[in-house]
């Protein structure tokens, strides 16, 4: 693999309200007066998505801070939860709130790939004083059902990978046509983040009740919006990154949400599609630089 995921952070370890014991890395650097950053995932996708951009961020010549991604409940090293309803954003935005008062952060910049910015409309409305800006990677308050369908169709019909060059090619295979920017070493590094080896195998690294309700959901009715959640943002300085070749956010939206938010800015990730990966292209050096900016 071209990156060692597995130096420049320290694990910490906190404690849910119902007992679940959850897995964040923690960049810490001498940061200085820097906001901390924290990093929240896409569905079925851990802290390790984070870790080139938090590398970037935590060691900044000028500007390094801490960068704090967190695995979700059955995602990554945190336990998976008995009780399976729990796998839902109203729950992760809990947990989320659990970690900041764990590890006494009182304001920070949160980056949400995904699902990880559906979990940030509901602390924008939860606890507002927490966010003094957002990164939102490929969502916003309107989903689109093909992007939707396409997630299951992938869950829904995913193999098992015999080693790790088969794991990087299942993910071109699933994914190549919309992210036509990466190259094998990309898809090789996206495999190491996605998976994990469990003995002789190589899984993915995520509770497979995630994915059973994510196939099992019903996209035949109107999904709800998140345009009230997301209005709470409007004094927050906000970047939104949209992957080129994204089914799951449309142009329409990310031109609704400017108009919405005066303090907005757009980020086209070129030739990517959902959810970019925020360290390819000079992607990350604007994240850097929007994140240096809000404090």
């Amino acid at each position: 693999m071209t990156t060692n995921f597995n130096t420049g952070f320290v694990a910490q370890t906190i404690t849910t309200a119902d007992g679940l014991k959850l897995h964040a890395r923690d960049y810490d650097s001498a940061h200085g007066d820097a906001l901390p950053v924290i990093c929240l995932p896409g569905l079925t996708r851990n802290s390790r998505d984070f870790h080139q951009l938090a590398i970037m961020l935590s060691s900044h010549p000028q500007s390094p801070r801490r960068v704090i991604a967190l695995d979700y409940r059955g995602r990554g090293q945190s336990d998976w939860d008995h009780n399976k309803a729990n796998y839902n954003i109203a729950v992760e935005a809990q947990d989320v709130l659990a970690l900041c008062e764990t590890l006494g952060i009182h304001r920070a910049i949160f980056i949400g790939t995904s699902r990880g910015g559906l979990i940030l409309h509901l602390i924008a409305v939860m606890k507002p004083e927490l966010l003094a800006g957002v990164v939102l990677n490929d969502v916003g308050p309107v989903l689109e059902v093909e992007g939707l369908r396409h997630i299951q169709n992938y869950l829904g019909h995913a193999r098992a990978p015999r080693d790790w060059d088969d794991a990087a090619a299942i993910l071109q295979d699933l994914h190549g046509k919309a992210f036509p920017a990466l190259g094998s070493e990309d898809w090789r590094e996206m495999a190491e983040a996605l998976y994990r080896r469990d003995g002789d195998r190589v899984v993915s690294d995520f509770d497979p009740a995630i994915a059973e309700a994510m196939v099992a959901a019903d996209l035949s009715k109107p999904l709800p919006e998140m345009w009230a959640q997301f209005e709470a943002m409007r004094l927050v300085p906000l970047l939104v990154v949209r992957g080129e070749n994204s089914t799951l956010l449309s142009e329409e939206t990310v031109r609704e949400m400017a108009k919405r938010h005066p303090k907005s800015e757009r980020i086209i990730a070129a030739e990517q599609g959902h959810a970019p990966l925020l360290h390819v292209d000079g992607i990350g050096e604007r994240v850097v630089q929007f994140v240096n900016a809000c404090g």
